[in-house]
């Protein structure tokens, strides 16, 4: 039996007791590591991304500006490869979208599909307010969307502040009405109104969860009964009495008018409600991204990026941005479909290998990262968070084991061994990285998309970006993690080769 000494003294533990372990685990800030040249590669990255944040609110903004820059960057569209009877080989790059709100792209390598490949997934839709379809109506002299909230938000959040409306309005004809109104400086904002402090003693004594209801979410979109033009004017005696919903038809007439449907055309309508405004630098020192919907475009589009850049690949890579997940990942595009199933069949046909039995193989060896932002550490509710495995803003991209609830419940829980492999492949490269769970045992929860992917027997494990003010209007980011998690996503993509056993 060994004594207390000999175990002491052992190589793989000697210094444990001294403080040597807990140094180890130390977080590292990243800005401590970086030259001057890094700096200014981690300050371009980062502009770069909130351009992308400005032109991408929506599921569908996001899908039209990745498939320019594949494009541009040679990716073609699978259906265009099927139909011209294309054979892909080692270095083809196809792209394949999904209803406008998902796309799986691959960058195919040299190694069969069968020995696996490596994967990127991320999501593309965020928190928000979406119109219903049956949406307009006038109550006291205001016109009116109505709405229903979309994923998880503290809905108070939503009240008195500009927002903007995004989305698509599809007639009978099929004809598509493309909407983005409160971005341009030119451009009306709207906004969900707030009972004033005067009269809200009662309502201050409520709960959070219902100071104010989801029902009371509702945009305020108007209040002239009469389009403003030069053959009208305001206050004449000649007027004839306002009409029942003369607000509400004003509005009607104008969306008929400047933008070219009807009040039936909401039935076929996708209209998202988000914060209006750009993305900004936040701190004295610039060091932060604030901005809309940082869950989870802070990791899907490094992710893109990582694989536009990923060079001397040798299994085939992929980058999977998925519709749906705050909602439980589900619909035709969110990922308990089969959208990437088919998508990986028709590629592997295309290459020649496809089979059933070849295309388990290939999803079970394959490698993925589920890239999903973590919770970062906020000191001032530090009572939610465990610190010591709290992801501290700007310490390097996470690592999630698991995620879930209570006792585990719903999470993925990656196998050690792949962890290993991919501490390695970070290691070698220099690539800041960190632990953590999302918040106290009993207190936090949350999913992703990686439990969905390990259902084939694939390893994966949640890696991305820790953010302040999770699903608020305004997220925030550190510039540092978002370049680590680009370096992090490249070289996975670049060096992964793990299979089970």
């Amino acid at each position: 039996m060994l004594d207390f000494k000999s175990i002491c003294e052992a190589p793989l533990i000697k210094g444990a007791f001294k403080g040597g372990l807990n140094k180890k685990m130390e977080k590292l800030n990243v800005w401590n590591t970086y030259n001057l040249e890094m700096q200014k590669k981690c300050d371009d990255f980062a502009k770069q991304y909130m351009q992308f944040l400005d032109d991408c609110k929506t599921e569908r903004e996001c899908i039209d500006r990745i498939v320019c820059d594949a494009e541009a960057a040679g990716y073609i569209e699978l259906s265009r490869a099927i139909e011209e009877g294309r054979k892909l080989k080692c270095g083809d790059k196809v792209y394949c979208v999904w209803m406008n709100k998902s796309i799986a792209l691959f960058h195919i390598g040299e190694e069969p599909m069968e020995h696996g490949i490596n994967i990127l997934g991320a999501h593309i839709d965020s928190p928000r307010l979406d119109v219903k379809q049956n949406p307009v109506y006038e109550d006291s002299g205001f016109a009116y969307l109505d709405t229903h909230y979309y994923g998880g938000i503290k809905k108070y959040l939503y009240v008195a502040q500009p927002l903007s409306l995004h989305g698509v309005v599809v007639k009978k004809s099929g004809e598509t009405v493309i909407l983005n109104v409160g971005e341009d400086e030119d451009d009306p904002v709207f906004f969900v109104s707030d009972l004033l402090i005067h009269l809200s003693h009662e309502q201050m004594e409520k709960k959070a969860s219902v100071v104010v209801e989801g029902e009371n979410l509702d945009l305020v979109i108007g209040s002239s009964p009469i389009i403003i033009d030069a053959e009208c004017t305001s206050g004449s005696k000649d007027k004839e009495p306002p009409k029942k919903d003369a607000v509400k038809e004003a509005v009607l007439r104008i969306l008929k008018e400047q933008y070219g449907f009807e009040e039936e055309d909401f039935e076929s309508a996708e209209l998202e409600i988000v914060p209006a405004g750009h993305a900004r630098e936040a701190g004295f020192d610039r060091s932060m991204v604030l901005a809309y919907g940082q869950d989870d475009r802070v990791c899907s589009y490094p992710s893109f990026i990582a694989l536009l850049d990923a060079a001397d690949i040798s299994r085939t890579a992929c980058c999977l941005l998925v519709d749906k997940e705050e909602i439980g990942s589900v619909g035709a595009t969110g990922m308990k479909s089969r959208f990437f199933e088919n998508a990986l069949a028709e590629v592997m046909n295309l290459t020649g290998e496809y089979s059933d039995l070849a295309m388990r193989r290939a999803l079970a060896n394959s490698c993925m990262l589920s890239s999903d932002v973590s919770a970062a550490y906020d000191p001032l509710y530090a009572s939610a968070f465990e610190k010591k495995n709290a992801a501290m803003m700007g310490c390097g991209i996470v690592f999630n084991k698991f995620t879930g609830r209570g006792g585990k419940s719903g999470s993925n829980d990656a196998n050690a061994e792949y962890i290993a492999h991919i501490r390695d492949i970070f290691g070698k490269e220099d690539i800041r990285t960190q632990t953590s769970e999302l918040g106290k045992v009993d207190i936090g929860g949350g999913g992703t998309i990686a439990y969905i992917l390990a259902e084939y027997g694939m390893n994966v494990i949640d890696s991305g970006v820790a953010v302040l003010n999770m699903h608020a209007p305004y997220e925030a980011a550190s510039k540092a993690d978002i370049y680590e998690a680009y370096r992090a996503y490249k070289a996975f993509l670049e060096r992964a080769d793990f299979r089970n056993a």
